[in-house]
């Protein structure tokens, strides 16, 4: 397995050059303990940790979690790192400080959890899991159930988990078939049978805190008839501590393409005793806290496949020496060149290394609105960011995932042979990425999401907010001399993408019109679209500030001249598939849909 190297110096530019973050954090409670010097010690501890104490059970972690009658023990190792990462306070960063946190901004911790999984994606599931309850129960719980669980949920003494899909439904909640019976305590009692938990069953933590969807006797219909519970593994005694077992059981764990060292359980709820989160049948609203906060980390474990598959597939190009270059001999020493000289292979891994940054790059844009949403001093502040999260999020999770993927298989394709053969560790990568696209919400309900809900539903609103972003940075080097060529054509890209991006929202609504399959059958090209126009902004912003600084003659000259060039490689070469979704969206729907359903039957 390929070592690990924390790109600190990416992360600092992103959040000091790129974007600012120090001005937001002018309006973000605890944002003025986020000085500069703080963020560079906090990231470069954690990338101490990520590469110590992670990468090097990241490969041996593959062999998996094991089950014994409900108990499931992790990988050698896990549980070692995980008491010393609680030790070192790593849960408690962005917590509340009246619950024992630090009260970062949501933004560091969004940085350190990417680290995380790129160093170790299965054992970072663990902690990051929890910080989704904790979202949950600081925004819904009641007084009671937070003095009950947010410490030991921030402290990392307990974990949480999610538990949503049944054997028989997913993402059609309307389906959900666990059932909540009040008792006269004004407890509920729980039964039903949830399936893919990650981290639904282990040995790390004292205690597992479920958040839970279930329907009431007297819930109507449909997904307005959700409540959402709190059921812990143990319930909590007088002390705090974990009392009493609660009547939920891990009935098996699945055996799984990747990300081995997680263990997906299956739980059994036996007259389980539960808690009220928020008002009855309201249950999705609240969950929706816990998805978004979710749905940000899965988008960065697509940028964190990205950037472990580069470092491993960059260093064996290097080395690895096959045939001469077309354009001459390279290596006059040696038998060969080295495979980093053929163009194909450079293809391969300037697309892994833009798909790294430039994913790294939306996910921080997007965490300035969490941090908004989290602690914005005022109401209307955190209104709007939740609207412009909540626009991001499909794009984010949706895009980035999916380019996740084809960056890990680059890398196996860079390494040609070797990258299938468990030993160099390529091939578990890709494994593990797949995932990325399936849980939290498939790409294409991801898809629907955007175009439905946050496109079509709110009327364009947070489209044309976001494209006149684009607009306003574009105009910005358009008309001036000061503006260097490269600025100037990329800021004509930018502004012709925010127009036809805006267009194909206004086609999309058109042809829903006349035929609501048509918006099915569009919405994942409208989706890829709008995650290459969301990067090219991104990449556009890396590269004007990269120039400003060595215009300055400021910062190090070899990292921003890199940024120079794997903007260009994008602009170029990655940005016209943008072209292709474009033209895919206005395709004949009959294409898709005229034929009969026995067409699809292949006996």
């Amino acid at each position: 397995m390929p070592d690990y190297k924390v790109p600190v110096k990416d992360y600092l530019f992103l959040f000091n050059e790129v974007l600012d973050m120090q001005s937001n954090y002018q309006n973000v409670k605890g944002g003025d303990q986020a000085t500069p010097d703080m963020l560079e010690a906090i990231f470069t501890e954690a990338a101490k940790f990520s590469e110590s104490e992670l990468a090097p059970i990241y490969q041996s972690g593959d062999e998996g979690c094991t089950w014994d009658d409900g108990v499931v023990t992790t990988p050698a190792g896990f549980k070692e790192a995980y008491a010393k990462f609680i030790e070192a306070g790593w849960t408690s960063l962005t917590g509340s400080q009246e619950m024992g946190g630090q009260g970062l901004p949501s933004s560091i911790g969004v940085a350190i959890n990417e680290m995380l999984t790129t160093a170790n994606w299965a054992w970072a599931m663990y902690p990051g899991l929890s910080e989704g309850a904790v979202a949950t129960l600081e925004d819904h719980g009641t007084d009671e159930q937070k003095q009950a669980y947010l410490s030991k949920l921030i402290s990392g003494v307990w974990s949480g988990t999610m538990c949503l899909t049944e054997p028989h439904c997913g993402t059609d909640l309307a389906q959900l078939k666990t059932k909540a019976v009040p008792n006269d305590d004004g407890s509920y009692k729980i039964n039903g049978t949830k399936i893919f938990i990650s981290a639904g069953e282990h040995d790390l933590t004292e205690n597992i805190v479920h958040i839970v969807l279930a329907k009431l006797p007297d819930a109507p219909a449909g997904t307005k008839g959700i409540s959402l519970f709190i059921i812990p593994k143990f319930l909590p005694a007088a002390d705090g501590s974990a009392g009493e077992r609660n009547g939920v059981r891990c009935g098996s764990i699945e055996h799984k393409m990747g990300i081995h060292g997680n263990g997906t359980a299956m739980l059994n709820f036996d007259d389980a005793t539960g808690f009220l989160i928020g008002e009855p049948h309201n249950g999705l609203n609240a969950m929706f806290t816990y998805m978004n906060v979710a749905r940000i980390g899965t988008a960065s474990q697509g940028a964190a496949a990205a950037e472990r598959s580069y470092q491993g597939a960059s260093k064996y190009a290097r080395e690895r020496l096959a045939m001469r270059s077309l354009s001459g001999v390279k290596n006059p020493e040696g038998p060969a060149d080295p495979i980093v000289a053929h163009p194909d292979v450079r293809r391969m891994l300037l697309t892994q290394r833009v798909i790294a940054e430039g994913g790294r790059a939306m996910v921080t844009y997007a965490s300035q609105y969490a941090d908004l949403l989290v602690g914005g001093a005022t109401q209307d502040i955190r209104d709007a960011a939740e609207q412009r999260l909540g626009f991001c999020t499909p794009i984010l999770k949706g895009f980035i995932t999916e380019l996740g993927v084809v960056a890990a298989n680059h890398g196996v394709q860079v390494f040609g042979g070797h990258g299938y053969i468990k030993e160099w560790g390529m091939e578990q990568i890709l494994r593990d990425s797949r995932i990325a696209t399936l849980y939290e919400g498939t790409t294409g309900i991801q898809a629907l999401d955007l175009i439905g809900r946050k496109v079509l539903m709110d009327r364009f609103k947070q489209l044309n907010i976001f494209t006149s972003e684009m607009l306003k940075f574009a105009l910005k080097s358009l008309p001036w001399p000061r503006a260097n060529k490269t600025q100037r054509k990329q800021a004509w890209i930018l502004t012709k993408l925010a127009l036809k991006w805006r267009f194909l929202g206004y086609h999309m609504a058109a042809q829903g019109k006349r035929n609501p399959d048509a918006v099915g059958a569009g919405s994942v090209d409208f989706m890829m679209f709008s995650g290459y126009a969301f990067m090219a902004f991104m990449w556009a912003k890396m590269s004007t500030a990269a120039q400003a600084q060595l215009d300055a003659g400021e910062g190090d000259s070899k990292f921003l001249q890199e940024k120079l060039h794997s903007a260009e490689f994008f602009f170029e070469r990655m940005l016209p598939q943008a072209n292709v979704h474009a033209k895919t969206i206005g395709a004949n729907i009959e294409s898709v849909m005229a034929m009969p359903e026995d067409y699809f039957d292949a006996s």
